[in-house]
């Protein structure tokens, strides 16, 4: 819309005539000087209608432009009239002044220096052309990434970012994209935030999942003998969920597959470590519906073990599904941005655990029974505190849990996973749908590692924790200790520590 007197109320109008009922409407001139957001309730024709009106007066936008950053001094004669010529070429450019600045009493008074924002397709190289056969130029900036664009095309600027993270895609995607985007800005401003924040964080989500992958890439790794024939191997993702794989003399067993983004660069990364993953890799185990957890589930051909609740979630897109924050407009947004940036891959064949069982593990209802090689591990489902359909899997006798991301080792997460962290904190306000149910969790399976580990000890033995984020750890004085050995993985499949070679290359027993 025109950032004039009366435009908001013409609009309105429109609405109002076609008896349209408005259920959102947010404006911030603060972010963009021109951009409006309505969203509408009426019958078809009248949306229709309301469209052809709106787009009959202008206002309607349907695409979204490529638009260039254009920044230049020109020297006109000083002589009445002279501006007025040159800005009539610009304003048949189409083109929006950005800045410009002129002071015939200054250092150069014959100078002025003017930015455009300017739609591309060779406007940008008509224009310049038109003016040099007329005026002195200097061209000061030119960018069409979007990246210099000012804040009179806000809006336009995300988007031409949104897409060098996710590729080009269709406008209408992209516009729906925006309005969500804008609705949860909407909403954390009400609750006292910033929205450029909002968008910023929307922005630094998407480009740090795309950092850290390819030449970016990285994974800290451990492993654990758990008996004489099982193995348990951690890989920390450079952002999101742990992944563990056990190496038995079965085979491979999976829990959790990070973002499916990353799965080219962890291919490399187990081909590093000698896992023939196509051969011996037998099941994939979800712990939750995050797509840190279960992203890449798609990319394997095997069957996926899960909760009822995660598969319900991962169709319904949105991971407060089931929780008394189904409703949540930042959840939903949420799910949607991060499976977006994250090339979510669902799973191509799912078998569900049972949603209840007929015992319990302190609060904990044992769903199933599984085993590993020669290890077994009870399925516990979770009371729904950080996602409904969560589970966890523990072995009292080897001393294991996987406590999925109730329970994380936050002092063992490198500077860069807790600010990439903290983007979801900021964007969910709480990753938990559930804060109470959350700190009920977590005591109880505190209660139980204690209880675990007082059993263990006298055999020499620790009740070790597996966390969905950061080092596998061991419970002392009161808080989580990193547990054995971390070694480091580049890209180029580098690791840094002496003898990783002997642990990455000892499969005689797998094999």
């Amino acid at each position: 819309m025109p950032d004039e007197t009366g435009s908001l109320h013409r609009a309105a109008a429109i609405c109002r005539h076609y008896a349209a009922n408005i259920n959102r409407l947010q404006y911030d001139r603060r972010i963009d000087p021109s951009t409006v957001f309505f969203e509408v309730t009426a019958d078809e024709k009248s949306i229709e209608n309301i469209e052809r009106e709106l787009a009959g007066i202008g206002y309607l936008q349907t695409s979204l432009k490529s638009i260039s950053f254009l920044k230049f001094s020109v020297y006109l004669p000083h002589q009445p009239g002279a501006l007025d010529a040159f800005l009539s070429d610009i304003t048949r450019s189409g083109a929006n002044i950005g800045f410009i600045d002129f002071d015939d009493r200054g250092r150069h008074p014959e100078r002025l220096t003017i930015s455009l924002n300017i739609e591309q397709g060779g406007m940008v190289d008509r224009l310049m052309d038109q003016l040099k056969s007329r005026y002195r130029l200097e061209i000061i900036e030119y960018d069409n990434s979007g990246m210099q664009l000012d804040d009179t095309v806000f809006y336009v600027k995300f988007a031409q970012n949104i897409r060098t993270i996710i590729g080009e895609t269709e406008d209408p995607f992209l516009l729906s994209f925006l309005g969500d985007t804008n609705h949860i800005a909407q909403e954390l401003m009400d609750r006292g935030n910033d929205p450029r924040k909002v968008f910023s964080s929307v922005l630094a989500t998407g480009q740090t999942i795309r950092s850290t992958t390819g030449p970016g890439f990285y994974a800290d790794v451990q492993q654990f003998t758990i008996t004489k024939n099982t193995d348990l191997f951690c890989f920390q993702m450079p952002c999101g969920g742990n992944i563990f794989v056990f190496r038995t003399l079965d085979g491979l067993v999976m829990v959790d597959t990070g973002y499916g983004i990353y799965h080219h660069d962890v291919s490399r990364l187990f081909t590093r470590y000698r896992f023939d993953m196509r051969a011996k890799l037998s099941r994939i185990i979800v712990t939750h519906a995050d797509a840190d957890h279960c992203g890449a589930c798609g990319y394997y051909d095997i069957p996926v073990s899960m909760h009822p609740g995660t598969e319900e979630i991962i169709n319904k897109n949105n991971r407060a599904y089931g929780s008394r924050s189904e409703g949540s407009i930042l959840e939903a947004f949420y799910t949607k941005m991060i499976n977006l940036f994250s090339l979510f891959s669902p799973p191509k064949t799912v078998s569900l655990f049972p949603s209840s069982g007929p015992s319990m593990r302190m609060i904990f209802s044992v769903l199933s029974t599984i085993r590993i090689g020669d290890v077994s591990l009870e399925v516990l489902g979770s009371l729904g505190g950080h996602l409904w359909g969560q589970v966890y899997l523990f072995s009292e006798e080897h001393g294991l849990l996987f406590a999925a991301d109730s329970i994380i080792n936050f002092s063992s997460l490198t500077p860069e996973r807790s600010a990439f962290n903290t983007l979801a904190d900021f964007l969910v306000t709480s990753v938990n749908v559930d804060s109470e149910l959350a700190r009920k969790e977590r005591k109880a399976l505190f209660d139980c590692i204690a209880a675990t580990d007082a059993a263990l000890k006298p055999q020499g033995k620790r009740c070790i924790v597996c966390g969905g984020h950061g080092a596998v750890s061991v419970y002392e004085d009161g808080k989580l200790v990193t547990y054995g050995d971390v070694v480091h993985y580049g890209a180029t499949g580098k690791v840094d520590e002496p003898g990783v070679d002997r642990l990455a290359c000892d499969t005689s027993r797998a094999e």
